[in-house]
């Protein structure tokens, strides 16, 4: 028999590529290597578990061993791969102390990405967290309930009962800080103050989720204020202090006091395990693959967050750790691998966001000096327009910044923000974007109206329409 189709890593990407390839080759054989407990869960929805919207942490499964079983896939959980052998063609496992290795035909690494803490002294006392993984989820939700009273489900086998059992002891806080004000560091001053929690919310930079522009970040930043968050912007955090745990937040202007840090400062791939081999990273830190997830090394392959991706509108390599960016490269690879070619698609950065009611979204070139950067001539405009016909109830305004290219008048990127279903119209913008469509090309594109849904021209027409104007 010939060796199996090995992945390490059991999550979107991983499990995305096991459960193609068995689907498309029901006689090979897929082990997947999993160091941790948890498989194939939907991490972008542990701040709302946190919030007590999602009401049990097993809900965030999206497939359980024994489904994986089921396809097929030999799935084996607290094994972790410590090395890769890319001549031999053998990867090293450790489990429960043993050490033994795994021959592979192909090699997929999806090992996925980690929380960055430094370099913020304090880090690492109780009561300071990151949002990376599930055990963090259920730590943190722990911590807020009420000494004695547990908000966890212990009885799930998945779940680290004595992380939980060491917060639920504990009297819950009533200041918390969330250190960034990215995705992770917005969704949970939501989270927090759904708790009733007084909430702080350092930013180094001048504004809340950089990515999304201007336009967003000010609304998002009035929004946060009006909700009762305490926004700390220009301010670089240098210690989480404090003797038994956390008691405050140091910075360059004084100190805050606090009972639990949050800290949300980003994330990096985790390649650390082909640092040995001769595969190739990327400018990022993440693995260089072509457009099949291939590597530098024949038979080797990576997806996820610890692998690059091509833009969709520069075409070069970039970094974009992002769910769907890594179950529609795990599924391609898989399917590649199996035996029919399958590329793992382009990245145009497509991100939405919730911020208590304002939903915001964004894609491509937003910001004119990155569009600069990359070799074009940029053009923005911003624009507010009603959701919906203005004489039928539920429309709010919606705010829309779209950039183009001068010369070619291609549309580069653009941003949205509002309270009524702003966020899912960042999609016509991917459109857009993945098919190289003009600014008059996108404005004569003939999108659903009817007074609940749309105006007679939705704000994303709207946008194109000023911007065309700018352009002639």
């Amino acid at each position: 028999m010939s060796d199996p189709f090995v992945v390490v890593g059991g999550d979107a990407a991983g499990l995305s590529a096991a459960s193609k390839f068995a689907r498309e080759n029901p006689d090979g054989d897929v082990v997947v290597f999993e160091k941790g407990r948890w498989v194939s869960y939907a991490y972008c929805g542990t701040p709302y578990y946190v919030k007590g919207e999602v009401e049990h942490l097993t809900d965030l499964l999206s497939l359980s061993p024994e489904d994986a079983a089921d396809r097929g896939i030999d799935l084996r959980r607290e094994h972790e791969v410590v090395g890769v052998d890319t001549d031999a063609e053998t990867v090293t496992v450790e489990h429960e102390g043993d050490r033994f290795d795994q021959p592979y035909g192909d090699l997929l690494v999806a090992t996925g990405a980690h929380a960055v803490t430094d370099p913020i002294p304090g880090s690492d006392r109780e009561m300071a967290f990151t949002m990376h993984g599930m055990d963090s989820a259920a730590a943190v939700r722990a911590a807020l309930s009420p000494a004695g009273e547990q908000w966890v489900d212990t009885d799930v086998e998945y779940v680290d009962a004595e992380l939980v059992q060491q917060y639920t002891d504990r009297d819950p806080p009533e200041r918390v800080a969330v250190v960034g004000g990215g995705y992770v560091g917005v969704e949970m001053a939501e989270a927090f103050r759904a708790h009733g929690l007084e909430t702080h919310v350092f930013q180094r930079s001048a504004h809340l989720l950089p990515p999304f522009g201007d336009a967003v970040c000010e609304r998002v930043a009035d929004h946060l204020r009006e909700q009762g968050v305490s926004l700390h912007l220009n301010t670089a955090v240098s210690e989480l202090a404090g003797s038994d745990g956390v008691e405050a937040v140091v910075h360059d202007d004084g100190r805050v006091p606090v009972d639990l840090a949050l800290v949300g400062i980003g994330i990096a791939p985790n390649t650390r395990l082909l640092s040995d081999t001769p595969v190739e990273l990327g400018e990022s830190g993440a693995v260089a693959v072509d457009d099949y997830g291939r590597t530098s090394v024949d038979g080797v392959y990576a997806a996820g967050d610890c692998a690059e991706a091509r833009h969709a509108v520069t075409g070069e390599s970039t970094w974009v750790p992002l769910g769907l960016t890594a179950n529609r490269a795990g599924r391609a690879i898989g399917q590649t691998v199996a035996g029919d070619l399958e590329p793992v698609g382009d990245v145009a950065g497509t991100a939405v966001v919730k911020a208590f009611e304002l939903e915001c979204g964004r894609v491509g070139l937003v910001h004119e000096d990155a569009a600069s950067d990359a070799g074009f001539d940029p053009v923005s405009v911003t624009i507010d327009a009603g959701s919906r016909s203005g004489y039928y109830p539920g429309g709010d305004e919606t705010t829309v910044t779209l950039t183009a290219d001068r010369d070619s008048g291609r549309v580069l990127g653009g941003s949205i923000v509002g309270r009524d279903r702003a966020a899912i119209r960042i999609d016509t913008l991917a459109t857009a974007l993945e098919s190289d469509l003009t600014v008059a090309e996108l404005e004569r594109l003939d999108l659903a109206y009817a007074p609940p849904f749309s105006p007679v021209w939705d704000p994303v027409l709207v946008a194109a329409k000023v911007l065309r104007g700018e352009l002639d």
